[in-house]
């Protein structure tokens, strides 16, 4: 059987979909409170039958922070996709967010190992690699540099990757996917998903770094392919970048616009422009008590051009991704949709 961390979230619930339609059994960890509708959301974008296929998956309540939990939750589990983790570019939640992905993920290694499994997936993220310095692509093998410019989520998703290996050397198999920023339809409200509300309300700037992209369906569709009978032995103890293509922000934005026909931003976000303005959002936080709507962390190197390479799991399993284009445009097919009808609750 298969368990799944973190199957409320962007790439989770799209990764129960995929496996729930091709009639795997899944196991699925989730908090108290976790709230499971934007799942059958997700499953609706693509399927007649979501609330059945929804109904296949085995909810179990468990924290990754509990290890009793893991042990018991992992029993009589085969393969493991953590898709769990905390993503915040918020600075109070520094802390919580290093001990949740780092903590959690070494607990999810121990209780794998004890419990036998066989196979582990962690998802883990572009800014676990490092920069280059000459501007060429950034490959698996571009190792990431302890900095005091690199964000909390960064650190997280480093260490994070670091329990990964620990467990390999302990004898875990495992594999490691680093997706660029993951684009799919979700809740609107939060993730890489507010950009299209953002764009549909009406943002007005733009910034002219270049950064990656992939559809999160492809992220999924890697994730399984290497998980697979026919491939697993070859790519297990590996790491793969999972990147589209490179993309200006400006491009991205104006495409978001152009699909779901609203005005492209045109005022550009000089970086004196975004540290004002990330500053002015702190003040402004003190008084209200809310968080800030703009923080360092989320506009820092948002004018810097990095570049990704997504071809090693192409040469080593064949693998295609969709292209940019077409995810956005199914994306914001959706997205359109949904304003005309009722919020998931």
């Amino acid at each position: 059987m298969i368990l799944v961390t973190g199957g409320t979230g962007l790439v989770g619930a799209h990764l129960l979909y995929e496996l729930t339609n091709s009639g795997q059994k899944v196991k699925a960890l989730r908090r108290a409170q976790s709230n499971t509708n934007w799942v059958k959301k997700i499953f609706s974008y693509y399927s007649a039958d979501a609330e059945k296929l929804f109904d296949q998956i085995e909810w179990v309540e468990g924290d990754i922070l509990d290890y009793l939990s893991l042990e018991e939750a992992l029993k009589g589990i085969t393969s493991i996709y953590h898709c769990a983790a905390i993503v915040s570019f918020h600075g109070d939640d520094h802390d919580i967010m290093l001990n949740n992905n780092v903590k959690g993920t070494g607990n999810l290694i121990d209780a794998a190992i004890y419990n036998g499994v066989k196979r582990f997936c962690h998802v883990s993220s572009i800014a676990a690699l490092g920069k280059t310095q000459d501007g060429s692509q950034i490959t698996e093998e571009t190792y990431w540099t302890p900095s005091k410019r690199k964000s909390g989520y960064s650190l997280s998703k480093f260490f994070s990757e670091m329990e990964v290996w620990r467990g390999i050397e302990e004898g875990l198999d495992a594999v490691i996917v680093n997706p660029s920023i993951i684009m799919g339809p979700g809740n609107w409200d939060i993730g890489s998903p507010k950009l299209f509300q953002s764009i549909w309300k009406g943002l007005n700037y733009y910034t002219k770094g270049i950064s990656g992209f992939v559809d999160v369906r492809d992220v999924v569709k890697a994730m399984i392919l290497l998980m697979d009978d026919t491939q697993f032995e070859k790519v297990k103890n590996q790491r793969f970048i999972l990147n589209a293509g490179n993309m200006s922000y400006q491009d991205f934005f104006n495409e978001i616009a152009d699909a779901l026909h609203k005005p492209r931003p045109k005022s550009f976000a000089s970086d004196i422009k975004l540290q004002i303005a990330w500053r002015m959002a702190k003040t402004a936080s003190f008084f209200t008590g809310k968080p800030p709507v703009i923080t360092r962390d989320a506009v820092s190197g948002t004018n810097q051009k990095n570049q990704y390479s997504g071809e090693k799991i192409t040469r080593t399993t064949g693998f295609t991704y969709r292209s940019l284009d077409r995810s956005i445009t199914d994306i914001a097919d959706i997205f359109l949709k949904d304003m005309v009808l009722p919020p998931t609750q």
